[in-house]
This record gives structure tokens, C-alpha cells and sequence, in this order.
């Protein structure tokens, strides 16, 4: 289902715009179905060659510290984001039946 934008916004009578109306019986979040992922190998990313972000270096510290191990400073988006999926993995963290 396509991102409404704001010109599919319809103007609400005290002049602040509301998004149009959902369709009955759709969600976000839930349980996702594997075999319909729309999540893409870091490895095909766009910008997966980017130095990696402040919230990613920041998560990667923890679980690196977590786990007991070092990893360079020095990453990819699309090397840390693969980093993160290992470390969460040995760590318990990320996983569904995981306390926030």
C-alpha cells in the first residue's frame, strides 16, 4: 500500500489536514510474514556503502560491549546493520521474545 503524501491529505474543517481514511483491516506492525519480507540484503542497499549512522554506532557499541567484542569504528551502513543482526542474535537482543 502506497505512503499517502500530501496530496492525498484531505483538509479538515479547522484547517489542519488529516490523512485519508484506511482500509478496513489493514495494519502496521504484528508479526511479519517470511515469506513476504520486504526487507533487503544490506548488501543491496542503495546506501549501504555510507558511513554508518549515529543511532547505529550508538546500538552497535551496546551490543559489541554486551557481547564482549570490539569491532571497528570505522563501518558501512549495510556492515553494521550485519554486525547488529549478529550481535542481537548472540545477545538474546531483537528477538521477538525479548523484553524492551
Amino acid at each position: 500500500m502506497p505512503v499517502p503524501t500530501v496530496a492525498d491529505m484531505t483538509e479538515h474543517p479547522e484547517g489542519q489536514q488529516q490523512a485519508p481514511e484506511t482500509p478496513t483491516g489493514d495494519t502496521l506492525g504484528g508479526r511479519a510474514d517470511p515469506d513476504s519480507s520486504a526487507s533487503k540484503d544490506p548488501a543491496d542497499w542503495v546506501t549501504g556503502d555510507e558511513p554508518m549512522t549515529g543511532p547505529q554506532r550508538s546500538y552497535l557499541d551496546t551490543l559489541a560491549r554486551e557481547a564482549g567484542e570490539e569491532i571497528s569504528a570505522d563501518l558501512t551502513k549495510a556492515e553494521a546493520s550485519e554486525h547488529i543482526d549478529r550481535l542481537q542474535a548472540a545477545t538474546g537482543r531483537g528477538t521477538s521474545d525479548s523484553a524492551t
